[in-house]
């Protein structure tokens, strides 16, 4: 039951982590226009995405535009794409492997195989939240470095957007999940011994029991 219970759990866990890795992948709030010195008020915020950059004017009125070329990208969203791609691909492909081999499934028989199959799947789902992880640190490095550079205008500094928190907060799930499957191996209490019954006693015709009973 513990284990089912830890199966169940990080499933949930990794399952909720994927989706968000997605909707990261897809939201254009990545960097957003810092608002410093003189411009607190100003008449359009600026959304930089992996896949298209986004104006939004102060009255509310939104245009967005898809990157045109993918080699004119800056290294890191060419990386972020990449990787966020990679982690949703893992993530499709760690629930296939997990409910393969979840004791609630009948795919495999063999309990040990079946356990074994589970911890790959938290493995995926650990490497799923590495990939992701590693462009939102980058990501957010590189917009934290140019906002002190003094080199840097005003104008194009940016801030960690939305998308990199929903990031971060997925990775965290999948990490937590990927090792709560990687622990879920059941009991090999009764796994490894057979329940052996004795031969019925027999009996003689007046009936008493026979004497080779009890050699």
């Amino acid at each position: 039951m513990v284990s089912a219970g830890l199966e169940i759990l990080g499933l949930s866990l990794c399952v909720i982590g994927s989706l968000l890795v997605m909707v990261s992948c897809g939201l254009p709030m990545w960097k957003v226009t810092a608002f410093i010195e003189a411009n607190i008020v100003v008449a359009q915020t600026i959304w930089d995405g992996l896949w298209m950059s986004c104006v939004v004017q102060s009255t509310g009125q939104m245009q967005c535009k898809v990157h045109d070329s993918v080699l004119a990208l800056t290294h890191d969203l060419q990386a972020a794409r990449a990787l966020t791609i990679i982690s949703s691909v893992m993530g499709v492909l760690g629930l296939m492997v997990v409910i393969a081999g979840a004791q609630c499934t009948n795919c495999i028989r063999a309990e040990y195989v079946k356990a074994r199959v589970v911890n790959s799947g938290g493995i995926i789902y650990i490497i799923s939240g590495l990939f992701v992880l590693v462009p939102l640190c980058w990501m957010a490095n590189n917009i934290i470095s140019d906002f002190y550079n003094p080199q840097v205008p005003a104008s194009k500094k940016r801030e960690i957007g939305a998308a990199l928190y929903i990031g971060w907060a997925a990775s965290a799930l999948l990490l937590i999940g990927g090792a709560l499957l990687c622990c879920s191996c059941p009991s090999s209490g009764n796994s490894g011994y057979s329940v052996k019954y004795s031969p019925t006693k027999r009996t003689t015709q007046n009936g008493d029991y026979d004497k080779r009973n009890y050699v």
